[in-house]
């Protein structure tokens, strides 16, 4: 397969993500910002690339000058954190942990993970819920664990992990900008729906 194969094999996973899914995580997202809450984001390896990007567009992209902003941080930023909780704990903490310093009632919990069976982002998922967060996971194939446990989901439909990723970066983007352009046009979302 070369590039060009690769991007055009893209194109059926993309065209089957389920757009009410993106709807009601949007809404998700926009009453966190109403609400003043924080969005956590967190991930393994280039899952928690995604995490740290989302925060980016989140906190700057995501931005209108006039307009309240998201208060987002990604859990996958403190390394030193992070490999200190890994060592003293177990490396399925490392996300609890900074959680159970940070995590209020009615914030939000998103958490990417390509096979969504990862055991670090499942304890984040489950931990939060228990303390009253609300979760999102971004996952891919069938879903996984992650897709039962969080309270709303999108699944990338596609087994390669290059193409989970790939997309999972992809729905950030559009969240981000749609997010961007319904604050600036005044456009009000409709509350999420059960999952």
């Amino acid at each position: 397969m070369d590039a060009s194969q690769y991007i055009a094999s893209l194109g059926p996973a993309l065209e089957r993500l389920a757009a009410e899914d993106l709807a009601r995580i949007e809404g998700v997202l926009l009453r966190a910002r109403d609400d003043g809450g924080s969005i956590f984001i967190l991930g393994n390896g280039g899952s928690a690339a995604t995490a740290s990007h989302l925060a980016n567009d989140l906190n700057k992209g995501a931005s209108v000058p006039g307009e309240p902003r998201f208060r987002a941080v990604a859990l996958t930023d403190n390394v030193p954190l992070i490999t200190a909780w890994a060592n003293d704990t177990r490396y399925d903490r490392v996300f609890v942990e900074q959680l159970m310093n940070l995590l209020r009632a009615g914030d939000v919990v998103v958490a990417f993970s390509g096979s969504g069976n990862s055991p670090n982002v499942l304890a984040a998922v489950e931990w939060a819920r228990g303390q009253g967060a609300v979760t999102i996971g971004f996952t891919g194939g069938t879903g996984g664990r992650l897709r039962a446990v969080a309270d709303y989901s999108v699944v990338v439909p596609a087994d390669r992990m290059e193409h989970i990723e790939d997309l999972h970066l992809v729905v950030s983007h559009a969240l981000s900008v749609s997010l961007r352009h319904r604050i600036a046009g005044g456009a009000a979302l409709p509350l999420p729906g059960p999952r």
